[in-house]
């Protein structure tokens, strides 16, 4: 059938699991089992079925199984709007990783033509309370969601802006040094600003469009010098040229996408994220996944495969239930895991369930 969905996953040496292999439909997946056990490893493998270094961005000699340390491997088959692949990504010991699509060595960026993956794990609990950097990669990936693209201007933009803090650090003055790299960092910033903003619209939509039982928010897009530098790359070249002086005294570039935070309301109470209760940020959380995932449905054809660690337990039967009924609304494969089957007895035979447990440091999967 349509849809986007994995219908088998296999994991090799991966973390905790030395060889797991799941056959699945396209109903959402239930995982639950004690802490430590192996849950968590299971969604970071999925994770890596997109470009980026998935949900824990960890460097790829991070993830292979101790103390084999073999490499690891992470193979899947994908069904994605009528079309069947086969999708494996790996890496050797002391290699970066590897992408194959139906058997033929692809970049990361080919993955997002054929898969979209959004998830929430519980790291990102504190995103309203912590700095600007969490929150900006939290709106990235978001963005890189809807535009695969995305990945690649941020890498093109942050290796430009590497040699240009060289440069300030050494308090080079002659601004020939300059010019190449602010106009490759002036080129790639608009567009990744342009990005954001989309992406942000996107989201407004999708919430204002949803009958949901979360909340919506406000979201924008603030930099500290409060300039958006919205009017393109000619603005933004001339900000850097600009801000030379002030940079070399820093020692850093200090104006650009890199400095951006982004901002929520909750608009039900017209406050901010940061000063709503712990319950309330999870269920704002919650409501901007779901509603990328919406938004995604209607963009890509397909709801994406979503990710949710640990997600049931911070949420009332109530709001257990809510979640449940507008994932299995959009037809979303939603991978979720808990401690206890008891926090997935809302879904009933809408899911497949597996628990996984610890044997002396090895992950099994058992199909419940």
């Amino acid at each position: 059938m349509a849809g986007l969905y994995l219908s088998a996953l296999t994991l090799s040496h991966f973390r905790s699991h030395r060889r797991v292999e799941l056959e699945l439909d396209n109903r959402p997946i239930a995982i639950f089992g004690s802490n430590g056990a192996g849950k968590t490893n299971i969604l970071e493998a999925i994770s890596l079925l997109s470009p980026g270094r998935g949900l824990r961005r960890a460097k790829a000699d991070e993830i292979a199984r101790a103390p084999e340390a073999l490499g690891w491997k992470v193979s899947s088959v994908l069904h994605s709007l009528g079309q069947i692949h086969e999708i494996d990504t790996s890496a050797e010991s002391g290699s970066n990783r590897t992408v194959k699509i139906d058997g033929k060595t692809a970049p990361q960026v080919a993955l997002g033509k054929v898969a979209r993956i959004v998830w929430l794990v519980p790291a990102m609990d504190r995103l309203w309370l912590e700095g600007a950097e969490g929150r900006r990669r939290f709106l990235d990936r978001i963005t890189l969601s809807f535009e695969p693209k995305h990945a690649e201007l941020s890498v093109s933009y942050e290796k430009a802006m590497r040699e240009r803090n060289r440069l300030l650090k050494d308090m080079v003055r002659d601004s020939m040094w300059y010019g190449a790299l602010e106009a490759q960092m002036a080129k790639a910033g608009a567009q990744i600003i342009a990005n954001r903003t989309a992406a942000l619209n996107r989201l407004k939509t999708a919430m204002e469009s949803a009958h949901t039982s979360f909340p919506t928010a406000e979201l924008s897009i603030e930099n500290p010098d409060d300039s958006d530098f919205i009017d393109g790359p000619d603005a933004l070249l001339a900000a850097f040229q600009a801000s030379r002086t002030m940079d070399l005294r820093a020692g850093r570039t200090l104006v650009g996408p890199h400095r951006a935070d982004m901002q929520a309301i909750y608009e039900a109470k017209n406050i901010e994220a940061k000063q709503c209760s712990t319950g309330e940020q999870k269920a704002l959380l919650l409501s901007l996944i779901l509603a990328n995932a919406r938004a995604l449905s209607e963009d890509f054809g397909a709801a994406p495969i979503i990710l949710l660690d640990e997600v049931a337990a911070h949420l009332d039967s109530g709001r257990r239930a809510a979640l449940y009924d507008e994932i299995c609304a959009l037809g979303a494969q939603a991978w979720m895991t808990g401690t206890g089957a008891e926090l997935f007895e809302e879904l009933g035979d809408r899911a497949q369930q597996f628990e996984v447990s610890d044997d002396g440091g090895t992950s099994l999967v058992e199909l419940r």
